[in-house]
């Protein structure tokens, strides 16, 4: 009993000192990712580092869901394939202890980190999502820096078009300034022409101070020509200046987005939440699709129209169900056709252009049951997928018997972009309708559990699965069989 606590403290020890160096370089490996995905939302904008800092913590938080089951894949197979590596697990299993015995305080700190994936993904994982989004569109409404290039037009400043010759980048002078101001639009431009300028902000950061030195400037009146005459000649206003000022909005400040703005989308809400708003939404599309279906079969054309100068109340059903349409239109003459067809065109675009918008707005509601019904079965396949990979990892560490950083980050790297590739390919057929969601969502894990199976089956039975001296056998076995086969014939 004793020797069995050693080495369960032993496995947990050789386990979580891995799987931390894993987590670690996993959750690296995927900021990194999500950083050059929002480069454009944080480059340029000036931010102050507590901005940034506070970027990568939500992104941090974010990645963490998706970096575990790779961290536990990895971890796993790398621990395994130490231990048969060194024959650790040969010397366990002639000491009368099962692969599943050896696996036990493992699986049972997976099973933990499961439900502690479950918890995260439920309760932290929505409010820094939400921090996180709200932090990126305040980002993207923000005005980037002025940072004017040298020898080339820029124009991050709307409606400007802007170049300079030289620069002095310690007193920041501009040089030989040309701007093209379109902000009337392209027919009454001005064009701004001076030897130097300085560009300034001012106080509350919402404005930019444009100060021109010995300059001139050329301004279409090409709108003022055109309420005066139509004639083709443009006239230009030229304005000799020694020194000039112009005022242009430009908000450098930081406003952050109220987080209120992220509340009713699907990657702020928990399980709880989620499955409140799916029904909420379910029963206000039930009662959309019953007054849809009401308006269509009430609504018909003889209901709008009168019959013989009645209303369509005031006949009996008999008598609407006996009434001959060929009849009536036969005994009416060329303008009343006209007349009638006419109508009945235009009744029939307007039903058509009811159902579509129905379709639209029911639309509406299901592509917002479905998110929220995605986002609900992550919360579980994550948690679930971390299960898988450790029945990957271990049992295929234990074949292979490979430790080290090589061949297991290479499997380990397979394996999971496989599950990658499965995984969002379901998410796209659940988030387009064309499967049911659960079966998009759980796709990748229906997939790989039989895997991770078939694998531990293999370890616990000690197969060669990858030996190839095994499989080498295995086909020469194979072909002295179909040799046999062939002289008995």
């Amino acid at each position: 009993m004793a020797l069995l606590k050693k080495m369960d403290k032993y496995m947990l020890r050789s386990f979580l000192g891995l799987f931390a160096l894993t987590f670690t370089i996993c959750c690296f490996i995927l900021l990194m990712q999500t950083l050059w995905m929002r480069i454009n939302d944080i480059v340029g904008k000036g931010a102050e580092i507590s901005v940034l800092l506070e970027f990568l913590l939500y992104a941090f938080i974010n990645v963490i869901p998706l970096a575990l089951p790779l961290a536990i894949l990895l971890a796993s197979l790398m621990t395994f394939g130490n231990m048969g590596e060194k024959f650790e697990l040969t010397a366990m299993k002639s000491a009368g202890v099962s692969l599943f015995r050896i696996m036990r305080p493992l699986t049972i700190s997976i099973g933990i980190i499961s439900v502690g994936a479950f918890l995260f993904s439920n309760y932290v994982l929505p409010k820094s999502q939400t921090k996180f989004w709200t932090l990126v569109f305040s980002l993207r409404q923000r005005a980037p820096e002025l940072e004017i290039p040298v020898a080339e037009f820029y124009d991050g400043l709307s409606g400007w078009k802007f170049y300079v010759r030289e620069k002095n980048m310690k007193t920041g002078l501009l040089k030989d300034v040309m701007i093209y101001d379109y902000s009337n639009g392209f027919q009454d431009a001005t064009v701004i022409r001076a030897d130097s300028a300085r560009l300034f902000f001012t106080d509350d950061n919402h404005y930019l101070l444009l100060k021109l030195y010995d300059g001139e400037s050329f301004e279409n009146l090409n709108r003022q020509q055109q309420r005066v005459t139509n004639s083709k000649n443009v006239p230009y206003r030229r304005e000799t200046f020694r020194e000039k000022q112009i005022l242009k909005d430009f908000d450098t400040s930081f406003n952050r987005y109220d987080e209120s703005c992220m509340g009713d989308q699907h990657v702020s809400k928990n399980a709880q939440q989620l499955i409140h708003s799916i029904d909420s939404m379910n029963q206000l599309a039930a009662v959309r699709s019953r007054e849809q279906s009401d308006n269509l079969t009430t609504n018909c054309y003889f209901g709008r129209e009168r019959l013989h100068g009645r209303e369509l109340g005031s006949i009996d059903e008999t008598e609407v169900a006996n009434y001959d349409v060929d009849s009536l239109f036969s005994n009416m003459n060329n303008h009343q056709k006209q007349r009638a067809m006419q109508k009945a065109v235009d009744a029939a675009k307007t039903k058509a252009d009811l159902i579509q918008y129905n379709a639209i707005m029911l639309d509406d509601y299901q592509r917002y049951t479905r998110k929220h019904e995605i986002e609900l079965h992550r919360k579980f396949t994550l948690a679930f997928a971390c299960l898988i990979f450790f029945f990957i990892g271990a049992p295929l560490g234990a074949i292979i018997r490979k430790g080290g950083m090589g061949a297991p980050i290479v499997i380990s790297v397979v394996m999971f972009i496989i599950y990658y590739i499965i995984d969002n390919a379901g998410y796209k057929m659940a988030r387009e309708a064309l499967w049911p969601v659960w079966e998009g969502m759980w796709l990748s894990s229906a997939m790989l559990l039989p895997i991770g199976i078939f694998l531990t089956y293999k370890a616990t039975h000690d197969s060669a699965l990858f030996n190839p001296e095994a499989w080498f056998v295995a086909i020469e076995k194979l072909k002295e069989k179909m040799q046999s086969a062939r002289k008995l014939k």
